[in-house]
């Protein structure tokens, strides 16, 4: 069962989207489906020679996607956001790297770059 969910996710979520977010939950809502995503803590590869440390995510964004059977269709994102040790410095992913370097839609990429 649990690789036949993992397959209709796949098809329905915008591709690449599981190879850096988990889906945390999906919630019928009055009008549609709320899907609910959060990052993975996997460390950016731009900072892979860093001492990162999880601190948690940044407020939760929402993104309309094409609906589903007539249901509308909203993704809510939780970007993480790791602390450079050492520094204190604050970071999170670079969107525009991963798109380049990965099979995530470039829309989507641009779209979450674009918020921050």
């Amino acid at each position: 069962m649990n690789d036949s969910y993992q397959a209709l996710v796949r098809i329905l979520l915008p591709e690449g989207i599981l190879e850096y977010f988990e889906l945390s939950k999906v919630v019928e809502a009055i009008p549609g489906l709320n899907i609910y995503l959060e990052e993975k803590n996997i460390t950016p590869v731009e900072y892979k020679d860093e001492k990162l440390e999880s601190k948690g995510f940044l407020p939760e964004i929402y993104i309309q996607d094409f609906p589903i059977r007539n249901q509308k269709v909203t993704l809510c994102i939780k970007r993480r956001r790791w602390e450079i040790r050492g520094t204190g410095e604050i970071i999170s992913r670079d969107w525009k790297v991963v798109q380049q370097g990965t099979r995530i839609a470039k829309e989507f990429a641009d779209f979450l770059k674009g918020m921050y």
